[in-house]
C-alpha cells in the first residue's frame, strides 16, 4: 500500500506550509505593530507632521540693533533700500536653471551678466567670491542699489522674472560719522549657512535661512544682543498652496542697541593722523636702505587710563565696511582679500604683532628694580657691549657715560639694559640655569603680554615672550630642519645660524638675553597690549580688560544693561616705582628722544609721558613705535617699515591730543571749550523715559527731530511689493522707535 496521506500531502509539502504560514502570520504581526507605533503610539506626533504640511511660513526679518559712539551717534544702523534678489528654488525649475532670466536682470541692472550669475552660485572650497555662502533656500540678493524705474520694470514684467523681487527691505548701514571709517572695530555681516543653523538649533535664540550674523568686530561680538529674533507669521494653504487663512503670528523682535565707548569724532582724527603719518614718512628718505620708508601698515589706539574703554581705534589699511552689504563683488572681495593690498580686514591693533622696540624698557626697568638692582644707582651708557664675539651698540654709537636708570630711558639708552639683562643672566646661571629667577621674563608676563588682554574684539592675538619655555618649544618644532639645513654645503647666515640650533637651539644664549631687554629678538607684541602697559602705568598700576562696549540698551529704551569695566591683575611694582618711571617718562617728552617733537607742548597743565621705539626686523625697514599718555588717556601709534617712534608717530600722536583737549596747534594755548574731550566720557548718552535717545549734534551732520523714511517693505501674503519711492512715506524714529535730538 501507498505511505502518501490522505490529504495528498507529503511531510514536505507540510513543513513547508508551516514555514509559509509562520512567515504570513509574522508579516501581519509586523505590520500591525508598525501601525499601532505610526497611529497610536506616535500619532499625534505625525498628526502634527501632516497638518504642517498645510501650513506655511514668512519670516519677518528683526531689525537689528544700532552700534552707537559713546555720544549716542550711530556708527553702525539700518536704512531702507531697493533690494533685488533671486530664488535659486524658482530659477531651477527653468529649463536652463535661470541663465535667460538672469541674463535678462543684469541688463536691466546695468550689470553683466557674469557678475549676476556669480552671485547666485554657491560657495564652496572650489568656487571663487563672489558667490553665496547662506542657505540654497533664502532668496539672494543681486544688488541694493535698484533704482525705481528698474523696480518698476522688473515688477510689471514678471513673467520675465520668475523667481525675481525687488522690494524696499531694512539694510545694514556703516554710518561713517564725522568720516570715521572704524571698519574693523566694527566688522561686517553675512548670510548664515546651514551649519550655522543647525548648530544653533538648541539655543535661546536659534538662527533662521534668512539671518545674516556678525563675522569681525563688534558685529561679530555682540551678534546675539544686536540680531533681535525674527517674526513668523504662519498661513494655513490647500493642496494647491493657496492661502486659505492664517495659523498663528509671532511678531519680530528687534535686535538691542550697543553703546560704546568710541568717539566718533576721535575716531576721525586718529585715522585721519595715522594716514597722513604714513603719508608723510612715505616722504622720508631711509640711510640704511637707501629708499624712501614703505610705511606699509600701522595702528593707533586711544584708552581711558581710568576704564581700559577704548576711545580709538584705527588700523591701516583700511576699508569701507559697506562693501558687504548686499553682498560684496567679485573687484572688492579681490581687493580686501589680495596681497597687494596688505590684508585690510585685518585689525592690527589687536591682530598685528611687531617687536616693541624700546618702548618694552618700561618692563625691563621694573624687572631690574624688583630683580635688586637699585633705583638709584649709576650704569654705564657706553657705544657698545661686546659679549662672546658679538658686539652690541647702542643707537647711532651714543655714549652718555654714567646715568640713572631715568637717565637711560630718556635717552632711550640700549647698553644700559644689556647690561643689565646680561648680569641678571650670568646670576641665573648662564647656558646652565639651575634655579633662573627670569626676572626680566617673569614681569613681561605679570605686565600682561604674552596673553590676550580680553578684549571685546574676535581674533585677537597673543604676542610672544621669548622665554625659556617657548624656547625649548620653539626648538622641538624646528629641530629637524635646523639639523636637514646643517647637513648642507651652504655658507650663508641662516644655515650658520641652523647649524647652531640643530645642536643647542633649547639653550637660552646671553645674546637673548641682551636683545630681549630692548625689545628686539623674538619679543612680538600688540598694540592693544602695549596701550593696556602704559595705560597702567598712568593709572597706577591697574591693568584693565581693554573694551569697546559700555552698554546694552534694549529696542525701547528702556533696559539699559551697562558693561562695566573688568580689573585683570596689577604691575608687579611699588607707588615708588611707578612714580619714578612716571617721572622718565615725562623726561622723555621734555628732555629726551621725543623732545624735538614737543617743544613747546603745555607740560604744566598737561603732564605728557611717552616712550619712543625703532623695532629691527629683517629684511625690513624699521617698526615705528610711540606709547604716550597723560593723566587721561593713553595713545600709541605704530607703523611698520616707518623709522624712528618720534619721527614718524610724534607729530600724529601730539595731533590727537591737541583735538582732544582743544590745544592750539604747536602751542600751549588750551581752550577746552574747542577741546573734542577734555574730560572722560562717564556717562552713558542720555534716555528718556519714553526710549529717546538724546545724542549729540555734531554740526552739519545730524538734523535734531525725526527723520522720514520709506514705509518698511510689505510681507509675503500682501500682495506685489511697491518700489519705496512710490510709496507713501511716514516718520520713523531711528533706533527702533526712537527720534533723534540734539
Amino acid at each position: 500500500m501507498s505511505n502518501i496521506p490522505e490529504t495528498g500531502r507529503t511531510s514536505r509539502v507540510t513543513i513547508r506550509l508551516v514555514i509559509l504560514q509562520v512567515l504570513v502570520v509574522s508579516l501581519l504581526l509586523t505590520l500591525g505593530g508598525r501601525l499601532w507605533y505610526l497611529q497610536v503610539r506616535n500619532g499625534a506626533e505625525y498628526e502634527q507632521k501632516a497638518a504642517s504640511n498645510h501650513i506655511q511660513q514668512v519670516v519677518t526679518p528683526a531689525v537689528r540693533g544700532a552700534i552707537l559712539d559713546d555720544r549716542g551717534v550711530p556708527l553702525a544702523d539700518n536704512e531702507t533700500k531697493l533690494v533685488v534678489s533671486a530664488s535659486r528654488t524658482d530659477l531651477l525649475k527653468q529649463t536652463d536653471d535661470g541663465k535667460a532670466v538672469l541674463t535678462r536682470l543684469a541688463g536691466v541692472l546695468g550689470m553683466t551678466a557674469k557678475d549676476v550669475l556669480d552671485k547666485v552660485r554657491l560657495c564652496d572650497a572650489h568656487t571663487p567670491r563672489p558667490c553665496w555662502n547662506g542657505s540654497p533656500y533664502q532668496p539672494i540678493p543681486i544688488t541694493d542699489e535698484a533704482t525705481t524705474q528698474q523696480a518698476l520694470q522688473i515688477m510689471e514684467r514678471r513673467e520675465d522674472f520668475p523667481g525675481i523681487t525687488a522690494e524696499p527691505t531694512a539694510v545694514r548701514r556703516y554710518a561713517a560719522p564725522y568720516k570715521a571709517n572704524t571698519a574693523q572695530v566694527l566688522g561686517y555681516l553675512s548670510p548664515v549657512t546651514d551649519e550655522e543653523v543647525a548648530a544653533s538649533e538648541k539655543t535661546d535664540n536659534p538662527l533662521l535661512r534668512s539671518d545674516q550674523i556678525g563675522r569681525s568686530g563688534l558685529e561679530s561680538t555682540y551678534d546675539a544682543q544686536l540680531r533681535g529674533k525674527a517674526g513668523v507669521t504662519r498661513y494655513e494653504v490647500d493642496n494647491l498652496g493657496r492661502v486659505i487663512g492664517k495659523a498663528g503670528d509671532t511678531p519680530a523682535q528687534p535686535g538691542a542697541n550697543l553703546v560704546t565707548s568710541i568717539d566718533a569724532r576721535v575716531q576721525f582724527v586718529a585715522e585721519k593722523e595715522l594716514a597722513t603719518a604714513m603719508s608723510e614718512a612715505r616722504k622720508t628718505y631711509d640711510k640704511i636702505t637707501r629708499e624712501n620708508y614703505k610705511a606699509d601698515s600701522g595702528a593707533a589706539v586711544v584708552m581711558d587710563n581710568r576704564t581700559g574703554h577704548v576711545i580709538a581705534m584705527a588700523s591701516a589699511p583700511t576699508y569701507d565696511p559697506n562693501a558687504w552689504v548686499g553682498g560684496i563683488s567679485a573687484k572688492d572681495y579681490k581687493a580686501l582679500t589680495d596681497a597687494k593690498s596688505n590684508y585690510p580686514l585685518l585689525n592690527r591693533a589687536v591682530q598685528g604683532q611687531s617687536a616693541p622696540g624700546s618702548t618694552f624698557k618700561v618692563i625691563s626697568t621694573s624687572a631690574a628694580v624688583n630683580a635688586g638692582y637699585s633705583i638709584d644707582g649709576s650704569y654705564q651708557c657706553s657705544p657698545s657691549m661686546t659679549i662672546g664675539n658679538r658686539v652690541f651698540k647702542n643707537f647711532e654709537g651714543e655714549s652718555f657715560g654714567s646715568i640713572s636708570l631715568q637717565r637711560a630711558l630718556e635717552v632711550s639708552c640700549d647698553t644700559v639694559f644689556y647690561g643689565l639683562a646680561y648680569d641678571q643672566w650670568q646670576k641665573d646661571g648662564g647656558t646652565n640655569p639651575k634655579h633662573a629667577k627670569d626676572w626680566f621674563f617673569k614681569t613681561a608676563h605679570q605686565f600682561g603680554l604674552n596673553a590676550k588682554t580680553g578684549i571685546d574684539l574676535p581674533g585677537e592675538v597673543t604676542g610672544r615672550i621669548p622665554d625659556r619655555q617657548w624656547k625649548r618649544s620653539f626648538y622641538d618644532a624646528n629641530k629637524d630642519y635646523w639639523c636637514k639645513v646643517a647637513k648642507t654645503k651652504r655658507t650663508d647666515y641662516a644655515a650658520q645660524i641652523a647649524r647652531e640650533n640643530c645642536t643647542d637651539g633649547y639653550v637660552l644664549r646671553a645674546g637673548d638675553s641682551v636683545n630681549y631687554a630692548i625689545g628686539q629678538g623674538d619679543t612680538l607684541v600688540t598694540p592693544i597690549q602695549m596701550a593696556r602697559v602704559y595705560a597702567a602705568l598712568a593709572n597706577g598700576g591697574t591693568l584693565f580688560e581693554p573694551s569697546l562696549a559700555k552698554a546694552v540698551v534694549s529696542p525701547d529704551g528702556k533696559t539699559v544693561t551697562p558693561i562695566k569695566p573688568k580689573v585683570a591683575g596689577r604691575l608687579p611694582d611699588s607707588q615708588q616705582t611707578l612714580k619714578y618711571i612716571n617721572t622718565a617718562l615725562a623726561g622723555v617728552v621734555t628732555h629726551g628722544t621725543a623732545a624735538w617733537k614737543f617743544g613747546g607742548w603745555p607740560q604744566d597743565k598737561i603732564t605728557l609721558h611717552a616712550k619712543t621705539g625703532t623695532a629691527e626686523v629683517a629684511g625690513k625697514q624699521t617698526t615705528s613705535w610711540l606709547t604716550t599718555y597723560t593723566k587721561d588717556y593713553t595713545v600709541v601709534m605704530t607703523i611698520s617699515q616707518a623709522g624712528t617712534g618720534s619721527g614718524a608717530s610724534g607729530t600724529a600722536i601730539r595731533r590727537i591730543y591737541e583735538a582732544m583737549y582743544g590745544i592750539t596747534k604747536d602751542s600751549s594755548q588750551i581752550d577746552p571749550s574747542k577741546g573734542l574731550m577734555p574730560t572722560p566720557v562717564t556717562k552713558l548718552p542720555k534716555i528718556t523715559a519714553d526710549g529717546v535717545v538724546v545724542r549729540a549734534s555734531y554740526p552739519g551732520m545730524y538734523p535734531s527731530g525725526p527723520v522720514a523714511v520709506p514705509v518698511a517693505p510689505r510681507t509675503a501674503g500682501d500682495g506685489p511689493a511697491v518700489p519705496a519711492a512710490l510709496a507713501p512715506t511716514r516718520t520713523e524714529r531711528p533706533l527702533h522707535g526712537r527720534k533723534s535730538r540734539a
